[in-house]
């Protein structure tokens, strides 16, 4: 046991003696930076009150929906403004406010923030809708909103980007990460996205910063709305790196669409693992010709007589 407790404390002096190199990651006042499960909290209360008939508030016992409502909006106002509090503490921009001064910009954020949720719900019955018109398996909405990767990735994007909108730095992109790792889809909440945006499957769909995304637009799995090239770094910060889709889009799975200045005409329908880099007409469709393939049997075995063309068409 002795032995035990002499290897922990060297190995937590070491540890120590390493944190002492003044590197960035050698930070330690970690209370001082925003809490992710928290922001995860913020957004769990947040669905709540987006689709009030749907996720129960296990924390609290409701009478009334005014009562439910009052006592979820009141949580998200408290924990939002501490969250805002420390993010702009944490992130420079008001190093000359005072605690006070710091908080009531926080508290005025969160408010202005707040009374933004009937336009985020008002594109969420749109998207919810597009989702159930598009998807053949979806029996209902409500399968939609209970149980669709899809549907929950656009609501945190929506509820992120009013916060970007209100130059609220740091927790937007908490919040799309947050929605990353649930569901593998990254949506970056500087993105622009229009009403009716469908994601179907959606695991893998990448969609960049910059892009802009009109409406009525179709996105299948594992495609990429990203930059041309990233070499730059820092210095392409701020400038439009990822393309703009327009109205009545349709992009099938694997296809990845590259550049700022890249940009998908009305109504064009990009095909499975198509790779685009420079604009498309609308009305344009864009595929991308199947790889030649050969059969053969095994000693034993016959090809069955019913099998002529080797050229295949199919829809995931």
């Amino acid at each position: 046991m002795e032995y035990m407790e002499r290897r922990i404390r060297v190995i937590t002096d070491q540890i120590l003696a390493d944190y002492g190199q003044g590197r960035y990651i050698d930070k330690t006042n970690a209370f001082s930076r925003p809490d992710r499960t928290v922001v995860g909290d913020i957004l769990e209360k947040l669905q709540k009150i987006i689709f009030p008939g749907f996720f129960k508030a296990q924390s609290y016992r409701y009478y009334t929906i005014e009562n439910s409502t009052s006592t979820l909006v009141e949580d998200v106002l408290y924990n939002l403004t501490k969250q805002i509090s420390l993010t702009l503490r944490y992130s420079g921009l008001h190093a000359e406010c005072s605690d006070e001064e710091i908080h009531e910009k926080a508290e005025r954020l969160s408010l202005e923030f707040l009374q933004k949720i009937p336009l985020i719900r008002e594109y969420i019955e749109t998207d919810l809708q597009a989702e159930f018109d598009g998807d053949p398996a979806a029996h209902s909405k409500s399968m939609i909103i209970i149980s669709y990767p899809g549907l929950y990735a656009i609501m945190v994007y929506r509820i992120a980007h009013e916060l970007v909108l209100l130059r609220v730095p740091l927790i937007p992109r908490m919040m799309t990460e947050i929605a990353h790792s649930k569901t593998g889809i990254d949506i970056n909440p500087g993105a622009s996205i229009g009403k009716y945006f469908f994601i179907d499957h959606g695991t893998g769909i990448v969609i960049g910063e910059t892009t802009k995304i009109g409406e009525n637009v179709k996105v299948y799995q594992g495609v990429t709305l990203g930059a041309l090239s990233t070499r730059k770094g820092q210095l392409l910060s701020g400038k439009k790196r990822h393309p703009t889709i327009e109205d009545n889009v349709t992009i099938y799975s694997g296809a990845s669409i590259l550049g700022g200045e890249t940009v998908i005409g009305n109504g064009a329908v990009i095909g499975a693992n198509a790779f685009i880099t420079s604009s498309i007409p609308a009305g344009a469709k864009v595929s991308i010709k199947n790889q030649e393939y050969s059969v053969r049997y095994d000693e034993g075995f016959e090809k069955p007589k019913d099998i002529e063309d080797t050229s295949w068409f199919y829809v995931i």
